[in-house]
């Protein structure tokens, strides 16, 4: 799937401007978050989305008119209750959305590429929009990434101690978020490896599981001992499937970290507690098996017994998902997911420093 950033470079290579619509703020019941974007193209395609309907058409009409060399500006929309219900939108909340008219300079190309071609994987990165105002008025905005070694690639106009604490705001949010200074504010964009899971099993849940939790943006990894089970065609959203030998030593050669989430749904109690076992054994950030209170309590009590600490099993979510009367595999799934996105918004579930 193309990302936001690799589509805005596309254009640019091309000769081609485009205008990129950021929601900057947001407060109360808004249709989405700070940080969402979306690309605008002269000829009125678009790419992403800022939350449908009218509102997004607004958006779309007014960043198409400002192309090829308008300035950039920010609109705030109130969604009271006439502007709410003129836009089908819920009232109570508002938003301000940020158009940043991006012209192909050499400059914006090179900085842009660097963005849309840098390996998270590999190194962590913080890609930083500074919009500097004058009164009302948007009158500069600069792009840069930095990289984790300090390195800035780009033009920002700002002196250390604003770089270290914008670096300091990123990490600790752990997603997009806005530092305010005194003449406007950075959008802060951390770029961090991709959320993993790790699906252990290829059962009747781990089909539905591994779907979901590839919908969200989370790349998945499916494991099995059984090829039948454990093939592409049955997890085509999979970013990898593997049958393995057995359930021992699953994890020697996978990165596990704490951007990682380790699923355990196998066809058996002995192949759970075997897999828990060896999951506790990694910084994983979350830790989910499936069973009734009364097998987890069973495998709970046999791995205290050869020495797991009752404060690594504090770590495991079991039963896995969140309580919602789940039923069918694709209920369960679904439970499994939402409980999945809720630790992924956790401000604990994010390193605290660079990486």
């Amino acid at each position: 799937m193309t990302s936001i950033v690799e589509t805005v470079f596309q254009y640019l290579n091309r000769g081609e401007p485009v205008v990129l619509a950021t929601i900057i703020r947001q407060q109360g019941a808004t249709p989405r978050k700070a940080g969402t974007r979306m690309v605008v193209a002269p000829d009125g395609r678009f790419h992403g989305t800022i939350g449908g309907g009218l509102l997004e058409a607004r958006v779309v009409d007014r960043a198409r008119a400002m192309l090829p060399d308008a300035p950039a500006c920010i609109e705030r929309f109130d969604l009271d209750s006439t502007d709410a219900a003129a836009m089908d939108l819920i009232c109570g909340g508002g938003l301000e959305v940020l158009y940043d008219p991006l012209r192909p300079t050499p400059e914006t190309i090179a900085v842009f590429q660097r963005r849309a071609q840098w390996d998270p994987k590999a190194r962590s990165a913080l890609f930083i929009t500074l919009i500097r105002r004058r009164g009302e008025q948007v009158s500069q905005i600069h792009h840069a990434l930095v990289a984790h070694d300090g390195r800035v690639h780009g033009t920002l106009p700002v002196d250390d101690a604003v770089l270290q604490e914008a670096r300091r705001a990123a990490a600790a949010a752990g997603a997009m978020t806005t530092l305010t200074m005194q003449d406007g504010e950075l959008l802060l964009e951390p770029i961090r490896p991709p959320w993993r899971a790790i699906v252990v099993g290829a059962g009747h849940v781990a089909q539905p599981t591994a779907h979901l939790a590839a919908l969200v943006d989370f790349q998945v990894t499916v494991l099995d001992d059984r090829a039948a089970f454990a093939n592409q065609h049955r997890f085509p959203d999979a970013h990898r499937v593997a049958v393995v030998p057995d359930f021992a030593n699953l994890f020697r050669n996978l990165p596990v970290d704490r951007h990682t989430f380790i699923i355990i749904v196998t066809r058996g109690h002995l192949h759970d507690q075997a897999v828990l076992a060896q999951a506790l054994r990694t910084p994983a950030g979350y830790i989910g098996m499936i069973g009734s209170r009364r097998k987890r309590d069973a495998i709970y009590g046999r791995l205290l017994e050869q020495g797991v600490a009752a404060t690594d099993l504090d770590r495991v979510h079991c039963p896995i998902g969140l309580e919602i009367a789940a039923e069918t595999p694709t209920e369960i799934a679904v439970s499994i997911v939402a409980e999945m996105i809720t630790a992924r918004r956790r401000p604990t579930a994010h390193p605290n420093g660079e990486e």
